[in-house]
């Protein structure tokens, strides 16, 4: 039976990666984003666009346009990533960050609790920039902050949602070829798509919790 999988930022980059796979694997896929774009309206996918996660306003929209759907695994893919040094510390651009990556997701989570059964999965795509046992290269105050603070989030969610039967995993998708690093990454997007998509496969109630790349390697917080 097609299981329905909601993907936020889902327009591009990663987010289109993953809708066209699991599309291609018969599923049936809900991408989420604020401005649509040819391949993902091409791509198969129900769209809803409109919506910033990061507003109580863009989470409302979500909820209304989605009704009673049964959501079986939820991906909150949306994230931005904007420079801040020690030397250009932009309390702006880190709080921007903070709302989109790290928050945003937990009021997506919020808004369709009720859309969210048991047996149902919840994948975070988080970085490993976000571990501090990792840290060797300091800098990216802002992303590293938030995706820390994401992966606080992720953990927390999986303890409380496990009674509820479902499973939350907190995934790196590597360094990937996108716009979000002016295309300096060193995999392609559908390359990392088909990595997420093994870990989420293999996700259940007795690894919930965990932190891994895509690549299958299991992370240090």
């Amino acid at each position: 039976m097609s299981k329905v999988v909601l993907i936020t930022g889902a327009n591009r980059g990663i987010g289109l990666s993953l809708s066209k796979v699991y599309i291609a694997r018969g599923e049936t896929v809900i991408g989420v984003c604020r401005n649509s774009s040819d391949e993902l309206e091409k791509s198969g996918a129900e769209v809803i666009d409109g919506v910033d996660v990061a507003t109580l306003e863009g989470c409302d929209r979500l909820k209304e346009e989605l009704g009673n759907k049964s959501v079986d695994i939820l991906i909150n893919n949306a994230g931005i990533l904007r420079g801040t040094s020690l030397e250009n510390l932009d309390f702006e651009l880190i709080l921007a960050q903070f709302e989109v990556n790290a928050v945003a997701p937990l009021r997506v989570v919020s808004a369709l609790k009720d859309n969210i059964h048991s047996g149902a999965k919840i994948a975070m795509i988080t970085s490993r920039m976000g571990s501090i046992d990792d840290n060797d290269s300091g800098g990216s105050y802002g992303y590293r902050m938030s995706k820390t603070a994401l992966n606080a989030a992720g953990k927390s969610l999986a303890i409380d949602l496990k009674p509820k039967g479902i499973a939350v995993a907190l995934l790196h998708p590597g360094w990937v070829n996108t716009e979000m690093v002016n295309f300096n990454g060193l995999i392609e997007p559908e390359e990392s798509a088909a990595g997420l998509i093994a870990r989420i496969d293999a996700l259940n109630l007795d690894n919930t919790g965990g932190f891994w790349h895509s690549n299958g390697d299991e992370l240090p917080w």
